[in-house]
C-alpha cells in the first residue's frame, strides 16, 4: 500500500474511535481539522482549506504530527488595551486580503489592535512556520550566555560529530545563523522535488537524526561565508546543535529561557521530526498574544528582571544585518530579516510574521494562510505596505495629526 493509503487508513480508523469517545466533546480546532483532514504529510501542498483548519491544530492529531509541549508560567507578561490606533485604511478589507487569522499591534506595550478572522480566536495556538526561526536564534544567544556554547564561530562538527568529513566541516555557527554557509539547498516551495519538500520525509541511517543524514550528504555551493543562501534545513541543523549542545529538548529550553521567565499566557507546543527532533526551523504553535510577548521581549533587548538572557549586546547583532539578501534596504541577521531603517522580522511562509520596530516601540503579530504561501507576492507587499502604514500612523500620532487628516 503506498504511504498516502496507509495515512487515509490510519486517519479513517482514528475518526473511528472519535466517533465512539465523542464528537461533541473536542474542541473547535480538532473538530475543523478533523473535518478536512488532509491524506498527506506534504502540508506544502496542501489545499487552502486544510490549511486553515490545520494552522490551529497542527498539534492536536498525532497521527499528522507529534509534538512536544512548552510549559508556560503561572504569571503573564500584561498586555493593557491602549487607545484604539487610528488608521487610514480598512483592517477589515486588509485582513480578508490578507486571508488573515489575527492582527495585534502592540504600541509602548499597550494592545492598540486585536483582531481576529477565520474563526480563530485569542485563546487558540497558531503554527508559526519560520518565524520558529527566531526563536531558535534567540536560544543560541541564551546558550552562549549559558556557557553551553563557547562561540559563534565554532564549528557544526563540534557539536553535531555526524558532521565530520562533510560540506559543513568548514561552516561555523554564525554562518549557520546568517545563511552564509555555501553549501546547496533548493528552497523551492512550488517543487515537490526541492530539498525543503523532500528533507522531512527522508529516511535516516539508523541513530542518526534525520536532518543530519540528509544535510551532510550535500555538496558546496560556494565557500563558507562568501554567499547568502536561505535555508531551511539548515535552521533544524541548529536546532540539533543545540539540543546536543544543552542536553535538553529545544520545548524544554524555550520554557525554561523565554516561555516562564518572560510571561507567556498559554502553553506552546513545538512539532518534532520523524526522529523525534524539534523541528528548529519551523512550527511552534503559540497564542496570538504570546507571539506580541516575545515581540516585546526582544524588543526590550531580550531582559527578563533586568539581566539578558543572551551575551550583553548580543541580540541588537542577531537583529541588525549581518548579511546582503541583494534587496536594496534589507538585509538578514540571525534568523532575522532586517530593515535599514532599524526595525525586523520574524517571517512564515504562509503569512505568519512578527515585526519589531524598537524606535516607534511598535510590535505587529501577523497569523495567515496566503493562498500563495512564499511566492504570493500580492500579499507579501501588502504586508510590507502595512508596516509602513501603522509606522506613519505612530508618527503622526506623535505630531498630533489625525487619521482623516493623514489619508487627505
Amino acid at each position: 500500500m503506498k504511504k498516502s493509503g496507509k495515512i487515509v487508513v490510519t486517519v479513517l480508523a482514528s475518526l473511528a474511535v472519535l466517533a465512539g469517545v465523542g464528537w461533541a466533546g473536542l474542541d473547535k480546532e480538532t473538530r475543523g481539522l478533523l473535518a478536512t483532514v488532509p491524506t498527506n504529510r506534504d502540508l506544502l501542498f496542501w489545499k487552502q482549506d486544510q490549511r486553515d483548519a490545520a494552522f490551529r491544530a497542527l498539534d492536536r492529531i498525532p497521527l499528522l504530527a507529534k509534538a512536544h509541549v512548552v510549559p508556560a508560567g503561572g504569571t503573564p507578561m500584561p498586555l493593557p488595551p491602549g487607545p484604539p490606533l487610528a488608521l487610514p485604511v480598512d483592517v477589515d478589507t486588509y485582513m480578508a486580503g490578507q486571508h488573515s487569522a489575527a492582527l495585534l499591534i502592540v504600541h509602548d506595550g499597550k494592545l492598540r489592535l486585536e483582531r481576529y478572522g477565520l474563526g480563530f480566536d485569542a485563546h487558540g495556538r497558531w503554527t508559526s512556520f519560520s518565524v520558529a526561526k527566531s526563536f531558535t536564534s534567540t536560544l543560541v544567544g541564551a546558550a552562549l550566555r549559558d556557557g553551553y556554547i563557547h562561540s559563534m564561530d565554532d564549528k557544526v562538527s563540534q557539536y553535531i560529530p555526524e558532521m565530520k568529513g562533510s560540506a559543513y566541516d568548514d561552516v561555523s555557527i554564525r554562518q549557520l545563523l546568517t545563511m552564509t554557509s555555501g553549501v546547496q539547498w533548493n528552497e523551492d516551495y512550488a517543487d515537490p522535488n526541492s530539498d525543503v519538500a523532500r528533507f522531512n520525509n527522508h529516511k535516516p541511517e539508523p541513530g542518526v537524526e534525520s536532518i543530519v543524514s540528509y544535510l551532510r550528504r550535500l555538496p558546496r555551493a560556494a565557500p563558507a561565508g562568501t554567499r547568502w543562501h536561505y535555508s531551511t534545513g539548515e535552521t533544524n541543523l541548529v536546532g540539533v546543535l543545540l539540543a546536543n549542545a544543552t542536553g535538553k529538548p529545544l520545548a524544554t529550553y524555550l520554557s525554561e529561557k523565554i516561555w516562564v521567565p518572560v510571561g507567556m499566557e498559554q502553553q506552546a507546543t513545538w512539532i518534532l521530526s520523524r526522529t523525534g527532533q524539534e523541528i528548529s526551523g519551523c512550527c511552534v504553535q503559540a497564542a496570538s498574544r504570546d507571539y506580541a510577548r516575545f515581540g516585546v521581549f526582544v524588543m526590550n533587548g531580550g531582559k527578563v528582571d533586568g539581566r539578558p538572557v543572551a551575551p550583553e549586546g548580543w541580540l541588537a547583532q542577531a537583529t541588525s544585518k549581518q548579511a546582503g539578501i541583494g534587496d536594496p534596504g534589507r538585509g538578514y541577521g540571525y534568523f532575522w530579516w532586517t530593515y535599514d531603517d532599524g526595525s525586523y522580522a520574524a517571517k512564515g511562509i504562509f503569512g505568519q510574521g512578527i515585526f519589531i520596530d524598537p524606535k516607534r516601540r511598535i510590535v505587529i503579530v501577523s497569523n495567515a494562510d496566503w493562498a500563495g504561501g512564499a511566492t504570493d507576492r500580492k500579499a507579501s507587499q501588502a504586508r510590507e505596505a502595512f508596516y509602513r502604514t501603522v509606522q506613519k500612523a505612530i508618527d503622526d500620532e506623535a505630531k498630533g495629526v489625525t487619521a482623516a487628516a493623514a489619508a487627505r
